[in-house]
């Protein structure tokens, strides 16, 4: 009863610290531009925006207890360099900061539109300072408390719209291959998978507090926890997908936030941004408090205690509550190449650690496939940035879905797999 117990909370927080305020907005939008071709959409969007994160989870499972373990299955300096990269993206530089800024756009403005951004500022995250200042404390405070709140409220909004849908599918011209790649590309934006690498270590170590010490315990207690959190997710993610294609809104090009109010007030009546509001908040501030607790474990650690866990969350959030008064766009203006760039190779390392990990112990085709997509990642990034043109990138196979980087991948993988065996002949 209590190993249930404890799966339930740990699974109930993963979820809430995956789901923050772009995963809200994301799904209605999707569902709008691909209209009754919504099921196949769903196992698209799933794929990248669901079943890549719990890899990431179990990729950290398997190779030990945090990023440094998985990292240190390919080589001594990848977890630091490669993590600093993840933190600084999934941190105060972007997602945090953002988490505050959408609250107070989509969740206080159309509520109270007099509010000063800056004071807002300071109550969301004087907040997640104050809960995430704990490590220990902080999946018990988001599994126990706050996402069930969150989960009742979203049950709510996806069972009222199916039951009573606003109007019929949106027209679209993308057909159901096209809805697919659609689905598939708009999932990366969630950037749950980078997230993942650095939440394994926050849920292992919760599971572990509660006595899951042995490696087999923990691994059960870790994997059932994300198999809760991604049914929760399939079928938030799924709920709101059709609530958007169903929404009655015949212009495509209405904003993520305009599109998610108009549901809310067509769904739930005049008072209905109330409830989306709040939504709103617990979902941003789950993903606030536990990105911000990892940005304070990661570097504490890489430091190696020099910088204290109490004094990297503290600056962490000044720094991020400042970024966030600056407003959602600015933020977004910044933050697509730097996260673009890191996502390639962190799903490299998930995807081969998984599938190979348990019998290819040489770490040389793995650094193959890791260079190979990160020349990949780096050729991507200069296109964003203007330094050349995508005819050459555009070639690859499956660019079109942004996985150009996989097939260079695997023939670097390869090449390293027979340097390591003429390697071995020779000794």
């Amino acid at each position: 009863m209590k190993r249930r117990q404890d799966i339930l909370t740990i699974g109930f927080a993963l979820f809430a610290m995956f789901f923050g305020a772009g995963n809200l907005l994301l799904p209605p939008f999707i569902g709008l531009q691909v209209g009754s071709h919504t099921l196949i959409t769903i196992i698209a969007f799933g794929l990248t925006g669901i079943i890549l994160p719990f890899l990431g989870i179990l990729s950290v499972v398997k190779s030990g207890n945090t990023i440094y373990d998985l990292g240190n299955r390919i080589h001594p300096l990848l977890a630091p360099i490669l993590g600093t990269i993840i933190m600084l993206c999934i941190g105060p530089l972007i997602a945090i900061p953002r988490t505050g800024a959408t609250t107070f756009e989509i969740g206080i403005l159309p509520n109270f539109p007099s509010f000063s951004p800056i004071l807002f500022s300071v109550l969301f995250f004087g907040l997640t300072l104050a809960l995430s200042i704990s490590p220990s404390k902080v999946v018990d405070i988001i599994g126990n408390i706050l996402t069930p709140i969150l989960l009742v409220l979203l049950f709510a909004l996806i069972l009222i719209g199916i039951l009573n849908p606003i109007g019929d599918y949106a027209t679209t011209e993308l057909s159901a291959t096209e809805s697919f790649k659609f689905g598939f590309v708009e999932g990366y934006q969630t950037v749950d998978m980078l997230a993942s690498l650095v939440f394994a270590g926050i849920i292992i170590a919760a599971a572990q507090v509660k006595g899951y010490n042995k490696s087999a315990e923990k691994s059960t207690v870790v994997i059932s926890s994300g198999i809760i959190s991604s049914v929760c997710l399939i079928f938030i993610y799924g709920g709101l997908v059709y609530l958007g294609a169903t929404s009655g809104v015949a212009d495509k090009e209405i904003s993520r936030s305009a599109l998610l109010i108009h549901i809310a007030k067509s769904t739930l009546g005049d008072y209905g941004m109330v409830p989306i509001g709040i939504c709103i908040a617990l979902a941003c501030l789950t993903t606030s408090i536990a990105l911000t607790s990892a940005v304070g474990s990661f570097f504490s650690e890489l430091t190696g205690g020099k910088l204290s866990y109490k004094l990297l969350v503290t600056i962490c959030c000044i720094f991020s509550g400042t970024l966030a008064i600056l407003g959602v766009d600015k933020i977004i203006q910044f933050a697509y190449p730097p996260l673009a760039f890191v996502y390639p190779i962190a799903i490299t390392i998930v995807l081969y650690i998984i599938i190979f990990g348990g019998f290819i112990k040489s770490k040389v085709p793995y650094i193959g496939a890791l260079i190979a997509s990160t020349l990949i990642a780096f050729m991507s990034l200069g296109i964003m940035l203007g330094w050349w043109n995508a005819d050459l990138y555009q070639k690859l196979p499956l660019a079109d879905v942004d996985l150009g980087w996989l097939v260079p991948s695997i023939i670097g993988f390869i090449v390293g797999l027979l340097i390591s065996k003429r390697q071995v002949q020779q000794v």
